[in-house]
C-alpha cells in the first residue's frame, strides 16, 4: 500500500521521532521519580483539532482503549503525539468498563456473552476492537502506537481498509484502518468468536489477536502498509510505564497465571 510519499523520507523521519521519544521516555524516569504518583487524564472523547477537509471512506477518528484513562507522562505523550500527527482526526477512548457497556449495547447477548469470558484485559481489547471499528469506522491504535507520518496521509480518503504488517512481513492489530460494515472485521469477529466457544487456544496472540489476521486475511488481497511507513510501537513508553498500575502487568505474563476464558461452573 503506498503512502503516496518517498518511503525514505517516512523511514528517516520515523528514526528522528524514535530518537526524540526515547528521550522522553528516559526524562519520564526523572520525572516520575519525583512525582511517583502523578498520573494524566486520556479524555473518552476530544474533537479535531482541525476541521476535516474532505470526506472519506474511513471515518477520521482514532480509537484508543486501556485498562484506566489515568496513565503516566510517557502515554500521555504518545497520545499528544497522535494528536499532532492527525490533528483533522476524532478521539475516541474506552476503558475496561466502558467496552462492556459498548458491546452489550450494540451486538448481540451471544456476542456478548463471548466477550464476557474473557479474563484477560488485552484479549478484551483484541475483540473490542474489531467491533467498534465494524460498527463506527475509523482507525484503532494501541496505547504505546503512534503515527510516523500524517495519518491523513497513511490512511487516504479513497480506500476502504487498511492493515499493518510488522518486522516479519505478518499482518498484525495494533494499528487497524477501517470503514464501517466492513465484511473482513465481520469474519474476524465470527472467527474470535467461534475461538472462544471451542476454547482450545492458550494464547491470547492467537485466540483473539494477530494470529486472527494471519489465519483469515490474505496480504496479497486487502490493503497493506508496513510499520515502517505508517506506526511504530513501544517509542514513548514501555511495558513498565503502560502497567506501572496493574500488578498483573502485561498479557504475556497475565496469561501464564490466569486461563484467558473464564471456565463456566458445572
Amino acid at each position: 500500500m503506498s503512502t503516496r510519499t518517498s518511503k525514505p523520507l517516512i523511514v528517516a523521519t520515523s528514526r528522528l521521532i524514535k530518537l526524540c521519544a526515547n528521550v522522553t521516555k528516559l526524562l519520564s524516569y526523572i520525572f516520575h521519580t519525583v512525582l511517583p504518583n502523578k498520573r494524566f487524564t486520556l479524555p473518552d472523547h476530544a474533537a479535531p483539532w482541525l476541521t476535516p477537509k474532505d470526506d472519506s471512506a474511513i471515518p477520521r477518528i482514532i480509537w484508543q482503549t486501556n485498562f484506566t484513562n489515568k496513565v503516566t507522562l510517557p502515554v500521555y505523550l504518545n497520545y499528544l503525539f497522535n494528536r499532532l500527527m492527525a490533528p483533522r482526526f476524532e478521539y475516541r477512548f474506552m476503558i475496561t468498563e466502558a467496552r462492556s457497556d459498548f458491546i452489550k449495547e450494540n451486538f448481540d447477548d451471544a456476542l456478548f456473552s463471548n466477550y464476557s469470558k474473557l479474563q484477560i484485559g488485552a484479549a478484551q481489547a483484541d475483540f473490542w476492537r474489531l467491533m467498534v471499528l465494524y460498527k463506527y469506522g475509523g482507525v484503532y491504535l494501541d496505547i504505546d502506537a503512534h503515527a510516523i507520518w500524517p495519518l491523513s496521509r497513511v490512511v487516504p480518503g479513497d480506500i476502504d481498509e487498511l492493515y499493518v504488517t510488522t518486522r516479519k512481513g505478518e499482518l498484525s492489530n495494533y494499528f487497524i484502518a477501517s470503514k464501517p460494515g466492513n465484511p473482513n472485521l465481520r469474519r474476524l469477529i465470527d472467527q474470535v468468536q467461534q475461538n472462544i466457544e471451542e476454547n482450545t487456544l492458550t494464547n491470547v496472540f492467537e485466540l483473539t489477536g494477530p494470529g486472527v489476521f494471519i489465519q483469515l486475511l490474505d496480504q496479497h488481497v486487502v490493503p497493506t502498509v508496513s510499520y515502517r511507513h505508517a506506526c511504530n510501537q513501544g517509542n514513548f513508553t514501555n511495558e513498565h510505564f503502560q502497567y506501572i498500575d496493574k500488578k498483573a502487568g502485561k498479557w504475556t505474563r497475565e496469561q501464564k497465571k490466569v486461563s484467558i476464558i473464564r471456565q463456566e461452573e458445572p
